[in-house]
């Protein structure tokens, strides 16, 4: 098992815990909304240590982003399993037709 696959494990565990004792639970229980504000936020650092060049910097903030992200799919019941069986649908497809395929 990854330590994506562990990850997104343990916030699917902490949906029901105690927001006072767990940071992913406590995140889950303002919503949806809060949870993609959040990963925003996080994503943004990344793109900031992205431009400055700064590589630890910016592998502490992409893994902060890839934290909110499995975040903010359990807060609308999406999986990680549901995201590597779209990039197993697009495995072999040019970026360029996957996008014109969407419109």
């Amino acid at each position: 098992m990854t330590a994506l696959h562990r990850l997104a494990t343990t916030i699917a565990a902490r949906k029901g815990a105690d927001p006072e004792t767990s940071w992913t639970a406590k995140l889950l229980s303002k919503g949806p909304e809060k949870c993609a504000e959040k990963f925003g936020e996080e994503a943004i650092e990344a793109v900031i240590e992205a431009v400055k060049g700064d590589r630890e910097k910016l592998t502490y903030e992409a893994a902060d982003v890839l934290y909110h992200l499995l975040v903010m799919l359990a807060a609308r019941d999406v999986t990680l399993e549901d995201v590597l069986a779209e990039l197993d649908r697009r495995d072999g497809t040019s970026g360029i037709a996957e996008k014109a395929a969407r419109g």
